[in-house]
């Protein structure tokens, strides 16, 4: 007999459109973080597949340098609220719920968000539990906050920019595990999204085997010609040395 989890009630039953996510073998995760120039070489895939899903880090701003990340995202999507911040303030009446998405949360899980503009939407609080819950970040379209906390903790976060104002009085989480728009880029819960300082991709779950190909494939052609500038072969030769094949060839 199944059961469902233990919720927080933060959100109503009804707007978890699912309890679970898809997630990829933990073998395909540890593929693409083998990959050279990670988030670069699978953009570079996903346009060779015709896959839109690629966000340079000039727009989701990486919090913690030198951060790499895989893994299956777990969506929140967030609007602005009518009821006046104040009025919520002075009543500690918060309608931010990606406290269950962090409930929800297994190993290895992205938190992807989709936020307000200048507003916070995951703070030290946030990023606390998901420390705890092993989740490996979180993707932010919106501001983030409390950066010195989620970086003192080794969480990654990746957000549109910084912001102090929070959202706890502003925004309310509508759905989780529904789709988002992540900087233009559709989300669904389960997408995998690579991330590290160049930016973030999201490659949709239907098609992770074939991205991964076409990266192992590239980031080994990499390898190849980072050998033969390391043993000393001339500009020319590395200029005309087919380290790249083209898809199917």
């Amino acid at each position: 007999m199944n059961h469902e989890p233990a919720l927080t009630g933060k959100i109503a039953r009804n707007r978890i459109v699912t309890l679970d996510i898809p997630r990829p073998d933990p073998a395909v995760i540890k593929a693409f973080l083998a990959l050279t120039d990670l988030a670069g070489t699978v953009s570079d895939a996903m346009d060779e597949l015709g896959i839109h899903g690629a966000v340079p880090a000039a727009n989701l701003q990486p919090m913690l340098p030198g951060a790499r990340m895989a893994g299956p995202a777990l969506t929140v999507r967030n609007i602005m609220q009518a009821t006046p911040p104040t009025l919520g303030a002075q009543a500690r009446q918060s309608r931010q719920a990606e406290i269950e998405a962090h409930n929800l949360a297994r190993p290895g899980d992205v938190l992807v968000i989709e936020g307000v503009e200048h507003i916070s939407s995951l703070g030290g609080n946030s990023a606390n539990v998901g420390k705890r819950q092993g989740e490996a970040g979180a993707i932010v379209d919106g501001a983030t906050r409390d950066v010195a906390t989620a970086r003192g903790i080794g969480y990654p976060v990746w957000a549109r920019g910084v912001s102090l104002i929070t959202g706890k009085w502003r925004v309310e989480t509508v759905a989780i595990n529904g789709p988002v728009q992540i900087c233009g880029v559709p989300v669904n819960a389960g997408d995998l999204v690579i991330a590290d300082d160049n930016g973030v991709c999201f490659v949709p779950r239907g098609r992770i085997a074939e991205v991964l190909a076409r990266a192992q494939a590239l980031s080994a052609g990499e390898e190849a010609r980072n050998r033969d500038v390391a043993a000393g072969l001339s500009v020319v030769e590395i200029a005309h040395k087919p380290y790249f094949s083209k898809i199917g060839g």
